[in-house]
C-alpha cells in the first residue's frame, strides 16, 4: 500500500470530505514528513518507524481522526472537549479540518507511546 492508495481513497469521496481530509493529510505530513502513507484497516494511515501513529476516515455524516491507540484520546480529553469521540476515534465535521496544534498534540502522544 502506498501514497497512490491514499490518493485513490480520497478520490472516491465527495468534494467537501476530500478537501477537508486532504488538508488533514497535509497537516499530518507537515508534522511527521518522514512517515510512510499506507492503508491500514482500509483507511489512510501514517506509519512511523514501523508503527501506525495516525489515520483518518470518512463516514456519511462526519470525518474521523484515528490515533491507532485506545488511550491517546483519553490522555487528551481536556483538549478535546467539544468533539464527539469513541475510545479510538475523534469525530469532526466534514467541512472543518482539525486545528494543526491539536493534530500535533495527538501525534506527539501517540509517538511517545510507541517508544
Amino acid at each position: 500500500m502506498s501514497v497512490e492508495d491514499v490518493d485513490a481513497y480520497l478520490r472516491d469521496l465527495d468534494e467537501t470530505k476530500r478537501t477537508t481530509l486532504e488538508e488533514l493529510r497535509l497537516t499530518i505530513l507537515g508534522i511527521i514528513p518522514e512517515a510512510d502513507q499506507v492503508i491500514s484497516y482500509r483507511i489512510p494511515a501514517f506509519r512511523l518507524n514501523g508503527t501506525v501513529v495516525a489515520g483518518f476516515a470518512a463516514f456519511q455524516h462526519h470525518l474521523s481522526y484515528l490515533p491507532f491507540s485506545g488511550s491517546v484520546l483519553q490522555a487528551l480529553s481536556s483538549e478535546l472537549r467539544g468533539y464527539t469521540m469513541t475510545k479510538s476515534s475523534l469525530h469532526f465535521p466534514v467541512d472543518q479540518s482539525l486545528p494543526a496544534h491539536l493534530v500535533e498534540r495527538l501525534i506527539a502522544v501517540r509517538v511517545a507511546q510507541s517508544h
